[in-house]
């Protein structure tokens, strides 16, 4: 691994972590390609923000969950091999009820090339510190649709505040947004705006 790439939970105390892709919990239904280890990894650059972040969170009681950083490109490919498999509808309604799986390249909400690979792009959610309960946000990680979007219509006002919060805390902290998932978000001075790496997320084999 880069020695620029770290793990999040050794540089940013206090983060939780869910990394969906290394677990049958998300899109695909099961782990994808290139991550053998249930561990989020950044860039140095990400965690320092990431540390403000959760701090400005901690203030108003929240902490910060992060569902995925650095992604592999060869887990990019895997989504787009996957794409093109015959449907057995086992994800769809979670994750992409309206489209099909060959529109989430269409429609924006997964990239053949992906800020991920670069390092400092991060997927995340807000819970309540004192309860350990995620804040309720009109929709989980990864359900492409449209009212994933921010400043979608038809989700509870408590809901929409907590969308915003996080953007608030996020992009005080240097990172900017995704206009189609809530949970995106792009430090802006990224180490590695051209480079997309190709590195597993594992355990062992460090360098």
């Amino acid at each position: 691994m880069n020695d620029d790439f770290v793990f999040l939970d050794e540089f940013v105390p206090g983060v939780r972590w869910d990394a969906k892709y290394a677990t049958w919990d998300n899109f695909t239904g099961k782990p994808v390609d290139g991550y053998l280890a249930n561990r989020i990894v950044g860039t140095r650059a990400l965690c320092a923000a990431l540390r403000n972040a959760r701090e400005e969170a901690a203030s108003r009681g929240f902490g910060l969950l992060i569902w995925d950083g650095y992604r592999p490109q060869g887990a990019v490919d895997r989504f787009l091999r996957w794409s093109r498999e015959p449907e057995d509808g086992r994800t769809k309604a979670r994750h992409y009820p309206n489209i099909d799986r060959a529109e989430m390249f269409e429609s924006g909400y997964v990239a053949a090339r992906s800020g991920h690979s670069r390092g400092s792009t991060v997927d995340l959610t807000i819970y309540h510190l004192e309860t350990g309960e995620l804040a309720p946000m009109g929709g989980g990680h990864d359900l492409m649709d449209p009212i994933s979007h921010h400043g979608a219509k038809g989700i509870a006002r408590n809901e929409a505040a907590n969308r915003r919060y996080l953007r608030s805390v996020m992009e005080s902290c240097g990172f900017s947004s995704y206009d189609r998932e809530w949970w995106h978000y792009t430090l802006k001075d990224e180490p590695y705006p051209d480079t997309y790496f190709d590195f597993p997320v594992a355990l062992l084999g460090r360098s």
